[in-house]
């Protein structure tokens, strides 16, 4: 199995980011693949897919190109660059490594993705990585930047929610169900995938998490800048909104605003991924809040510096019961 034996001081100086491009990446993932893999997605791709499919028809290397790059055995490591983990990088900043790889190196990285031997003689060229660059460029601009903010809001309360998580049951709890095939094995081992890859060693390296709102995930690393970095789809997908349904009793009864917050107090949620999650400003989130613990349908606890809202037995009971004599409608 893909095994990473991380020493105590690496996993304690380990970070949740924030990554434009991971964000990118996984939105140009969903594109190649062309069919959503959960309702939410089906909107996205039904906006976006046709002028995706488009652009890639004018540019014969990049159609051929992206699809050598994401899906052979192993991702074009000059296509996904490990996260700094500093700051707050702009998406131009964490392209620019990508646009800057060698021709050589990232013929390199393309035929290790083909799993080795001979580029197709249309890729053996030497404007790959500015091919690539412009195509991440385009899903960026097109459909990854007019609804940043919002995926944003989504990736953040993710973030909450796993510190909450690694708080409350340590590194088991937060990287359990990080992305399919990853577990935390104890003993300072993470089985990052079911691969029969050499388990690699992490001592002295910068560790970091990188949430994205689509179903996609991979692992990077940057031997030379000691950095490596698991990219997982994040808890608060853009599917959350039709996963949720708040039945329609339930809105006349508590009305639909209120009702969404008590539908998604299904499992703990802080403020900031409640106000994700319904796109309701912060002061309405917390009016509802206060309504909610105050009929006893609502709890809520300290997590680290978190404070986590769920539903009561009396919320579970009432949810309950409007969804078995009652259709149910989107979330509102």
């Amino acid at each position: 199995m893909g095994l990473w034996q991380i020493n105590t001081d690496t996993l304690a100086g380990s970070r949740f980011v924030v990554s434009p491009l991971a964000e990118t990446l996984s939105a140009l993932n969903s594109l190649e693949r062309g069919r959503p893999e959960h309702p939410g997605e089906r909107t996205w791709l039904d906006a976006h897919l046709p002028a995706y499919r488009a652009r890639q028809a004018a540019d014969p290397v990049a159609a051929l190109l992206v699809p050598a790059a994401l899906g052979g055995s192993w991702n074009a490591d000059f296509i996904t660059p490990t996260p700094t983990g500093e700051g707050a990088p702009s998406f131009e900043e964490e392209l620019a490594p990508v646009r800057a790889t060698t021709p050589e190196r990232a013929r390199a990285d393309l035929a290790v993705s083909l799993g080795g031997g001979p580029l197709p003689a249309l890729l053996d060229r030497d404007d790959l990585a500015r091919r690539a660059a412009d195509v991440l460029h385009w899903v960026w601009l097109h459909t990854v930047l007019p609804d940043w903010p919002r995926r944003r809001r989504i990736i953040e309360a993710d973030i909450v929610a796993r510190t909450g998580q690694l708080s409350q049951g340590g590194w088991a709890a937060a990287l359990g169900g990080l992305r399919p095939g990853m577990r935390w094995l104890g003993d300072s081992r993470l089985q990052i995938n079911a691969h029969d890859y050499p388990p690699k060693q992490l001592s002295g390296v910068r560790l970091l998490f990188v949430p994205v709102t689509q179903r996609s995930g991979w692992v990077s690393w940057n031997d030379e800048a000691r950095r490596y970095a698991v990219v997982y789809p994040c808890s608060g997908t853009l599917a959350d909104a039709d996963r949720a349904r708040v039945p329609d009793s339930l809105s006349r009864l508590l009305g639909p605003a209120r009702a969404a917050v008590l539908v998604l107090l299904a499992a703990p949620k802080s403020t900031t991924q409640l106000v994700a999650l319904t796109d309701q400003a912060l002061g309405s989130v917390g009016r509802h809040l206060k309504i909610l613990l105050d009929a006893g349908l609502a709890d809520r606890r300290r997590v680290g510096r978190s404070v986590l809202y769920f539903r009561t037995e009396a919320g579970d009971v009432l949810v309950g019961a409007q969804r078995g004599g009652s259709r149910c409608s989107p979330r509102a």
